[in-house]
């Protein structure tokens, strides 16, 4: 079954009309300390590697399964899209029926060739942003639960 695709606003909406769903940020927690979606958890599908690139987080769905009911209404979002949309269809194999990506993210979808912004991020929609980070939207308070 394909990933739902969404933008930021009608994320927005969604959490706003359903208080029991989920922005699941799962950028890096230096990513997220920057700036989130206000109300977002933070568990991020994959770490900075010594090397520069990306690994892969072994626990990222044993911390969401501690997490999220796999009823949950889940809104996967990144940077851009891209992680997210990974993470979302790792939630969908493991169970999770109703999970979307949100296209553009936190900062924006950018069109690799041009540099031109084609999708707007959470962050340039205008929608509400935090810098908090406590034991209830932290990927550590998310560990230790």
């Amino acid at each position: 079954m394909a990933i739902e695709q969404t933008l930021p606003s009608d994320a927005k909406a969604g959490l706003d009309a359903d208080p029991d769903a989920v922005y699941l940020d799962v950028r890096t927690e230096i990513e997220f300390a920057a700036g989130h979606p206000e109300g977002a958890v933070n568990i991020p599908v994959a770490f900075q590697s010594p090397a520069g690139g990306m690994m892969p987080n072994p626990d990222f769905q044993s911390v969401v399964a501690r997490v999220l009911h796999r009823e949950t209404k889940v809104y996967c979002g990144c940077q851009s899209g891209v992680r997210s949309q990974y993470a979302a269809e790792m939630l969908e194999k493991a169970g999770y029926s109703n999970v979307a990506n949100v296209v553009g993210g936190f900062g924006g979808k950018v069109n690799p060739g041009t540099g031109a912004v084609e999708v707007a991020g959470w962050r340039d929609s205008g929608l509400p942003v935090s810098t908090q980070v406590t034991e209830q939207n932290s990927y550590d308070g998310q560990k230790g639960r």
